[in-house]
């Protein structure tokens, strides 16, 4: 009798991005907030202590509901197309992917996710940064459908993709990082055959991708929120690259740290996520 394995459903990742992304939102708020800053004034420690006194503990979740929606239309979408597929293409070859394939599909599923995810992401993006601006400027969108009816209605459907270029790139870019380097660095740890394939696989995997999509993506991800934050003060892309360099090389940097602190733990508990869902509720298919 041929042994089975679980592959997941194709909406898993959505769901184990929505778990990761309520626990590491106030780290991405925060991140937000830094790269928004006009001049390199508070670090991380710094940013949330002014938050938190001015606007309180539960200042750290503004745009969670943006977030969730972002992450169940971004990621979602990646996740399906690359698992999806990759699978497929597995089956057919009789064996793993090579890296270069699972580099173009990550590539390919991270540019439609990225694109499909930008209307809740320049939603999410103002909502967390609306606490750090005075009362009279703050859009005050009450939830994330709220805040995607209220940019269609006062500035059309266009600005709703606002800066869709550099979501689309930088979920092309991330998406490589994370589950085109997770699934060879999984399939590596496997290899050597003193691991098996457990929780602290998953662990060292997912630590991994965090890393690659952290140093990957950040220039662009300053660059997104910088567009998707504006208010009409940058013609496009290379215009705000352009203003963005005059502030200095490590400008495109700032808020690596913090970026870095939310985006591997989010990593990391996407996988979790994604590996235990996989694991009690995928779709049994033989081996």
């Amino acid at each position: 009798m041929a042994s089975e394995v679980r592959v997941s459903r194709w909406y898993f990742g959505g769901l184990a991005s929505c778990g990761a992304a309520c626990c590491t939102h106030p780290l991405d708020l925060l991140k937000v907030h830094l790269q928004t800053q006009q001049e390199a004034s508070l670090r991380m420690t710094g940013m949330a202590v002014r938050v938190v006194r001015n606007d309180g503990f539960l200042a750290l979740y503004s745009g969670l509901s943006a977030s969730l929606c972002r992450q169940m239309t971004y990621s979602l979408t990646r996740f399906a197309i690359y698992e999806t597929s990759r699978d497929r293409l597995a089956r057919g070859s009789g064996g793993p992917l090579p890296f270069h394939q699972k580099v173009l599909l990550g590539a390919i599923s991270g540019f439609i996710g990225g694109f499909m995810g930008t209307p809740a992401d320049m939603v999410n993006v103002r909502m967390q940064n609306d606490v750090k601006l005075p009362p009279a400027q703050r859009r005050n969108y009450a939830h994330a459908l709220d805040g995607l009816y209220r940019v269609f209605r006062e500035e059309g459907l266009k600005r709703l993709f606002s800066g869709a270029t550099m979501a689309s790139s930088r979920g092309m870019l991330v998406t490589v990082g994370q589950l085109s380097c997770y699934d060879q660095a999984k399939q590596l740890v496997l290899s050597t055959g003193y691991m098996s394939d457990n929780i602290f696989t998953h662990f060292i995997a997912s630590f991994i991708a965090g890393g690659c999509a952290t140093v990957l993506c950040q220039p662009l991800d300053v660059l997104k929120t910088r567009l998707m934050n504006s208010k009409g003060e940058y013609q496009g892309v290379l215009h705000c690259a352009k203003e963005t360099a005059k502030l200095g090389p490590l400008a495109f940097y700032k808020g690596l740290v913090p970026a870095g602190i939310r985006l591997m733990p989010h990593t990391m508990l996407t996988f979790v996520f994604l590996e235990q869902l996989r694991k009690h509720f995928g779709v049994r298919v033989p081996s």
